[in-house]
């Protein structure tokens, strides 16, 4: 098999990917500011949904149509790992001291939660055929769905409990501004840019698994590094350009939560695939590395959480703080093992 056409569609893809993640940073911004949206609440519960279409798209493409499990089950663990590496991007660019310092304390409960969520997935994992199943679906599927589900409510909760504490009233849509908003022309073409980059972000994300199926192909890899590596990087574009797009607006707790918020709906992601797999659950059929990745995943956000708590000060190299220190460290590790497991 030739290498050009599939690193030609593979590049065509996420060069979609990362164009329609900016369009989508910027119309969400102005909808929010036009609605009276809060900014940490589009990037937690809208935008990292909408970002990980791709995930969705391709893990649902690559167990339904390709066949290819390892290639789903490493994109979505994988793009978890790049999502808390692209923090330490967030920490460079964060002017002054790290932006743990800065940080709002709810990314805490996001954070939380991805380590129960990842709990479950390394203990599915690791029993592999062992673990407990109901038909062709593994018993972390439900789990995964219901935590999800809670942690977008424990979210929204604590937000609006930190805002009652600090004596601040929500933000509210005036009444008189229903009516202009809805007529208001810019809004409306922010709609509509807002759908056309969803669109474009899911039908790239579905080309994806089969470019990436025979990139790994021509360049003799397995499929579970080129998911867990390439296709993640790939599909993990539009969470990095609404990062970057959140940055550029002063928007740090947007920033941030849209990353972790993004892990979360990855890890549920693994059960919305296992429900497209027959062939029986999705983690009992694909390769043992995976643990690993999702191991990592627990480590790096369990040094987010540390860096939440503690704030750390002054920076490595005058760089980024030892937090990220660590992140780049356990990226570059588990990258290395996948790729020595497989080899």
């Amino acid at each position: 098999m030739t290498l050009l056409a599939p690193a030609l569609l593979f590049a065509l893809c996420a060069g979609l990917i990362a164009r329609a993640g900016f369009v989508l940073s910027r119309s969400a911004d102005r909808l929010a500011e036009a609605y009276g949206w809060g900014r940490g609440w589009v990037g937690l519960a809208l935008l990292a949904t909408v970002t990980s279409l791709p995930e969705l798209s391709s893990g649902i493409s690559a167990v339904a149509w390709v066949g290819a499990p390892n290639l789903a089950v490493g994109n979505a663990l994988g793009a978890c790992v790049v999502n808390l590496a692209f923090l330490v991007v967030v920490d460079a660019l964060q002017r002054g001291q790290p932006m743990y310092r800065d940080a709002g304390t709810g990314h805490l409960v996001s954070a939380g939660f991805g380590v129960v969520m990842l709990g479950f997935v390394v203990m599915s994992l690791t029993m592999g055929r062992h673990a407990p199943a109901l038909l062709n679906v593994g018993f972390y599927s439900p789990a995964l769905l219901a935590l999800y589900l809670l942690a977008l409510k424990s979210v929204f909760v604590h937000e609006r409990e930190r805002v009652a504490a600090a004596r601040v009233p929500p933000p509210e849509l005036p009444a008189a501004a229903a009516g202009p908003v809805a007529r208001d022309p810019d809004v409306a073409r922010d709609w509509r840019r807002f759908a056309l980059a969803t669109l474009v972000v899911l039908g790239a994300g579905t080309l994806l698994p089969s470019a990436a199926s025979d990139l790994a192909q021509a360049l003799g890899l397995s499929r579970t590094f080129v998911g867990t590596v390439f296709m993640a990087l790939a599909t993990t574009l539009p969470e990095m350009a609404v990062t970057l797009g959140a940055l550029r607006l002063g928007a740090l707790d947007m920033a941030i939560g849209n990353l972790l918020g993004s892990n979360l709906f990855n890890v549920t992601i693994l059960a919305v695939d296992d429900l497209a797999y027959t062939r029986g659950p999705l983690l009992a059929e694909v390769a043992p590395a995976h643990a690993g990745t999702a191991a990592t995943a627990l480590v790096m956000t369990g040094l987010v959480i540390v860096g939440l708590v503690m704030r750390p000060q002054g920076r490595v190299l005058r760089v980024a703080s030892w937090i990220s220190v660590g992140l780049v460290a356990a990226y570059g590790i588990n990258a290395t093992l996948v790729f020595l497991a497989e080899g």
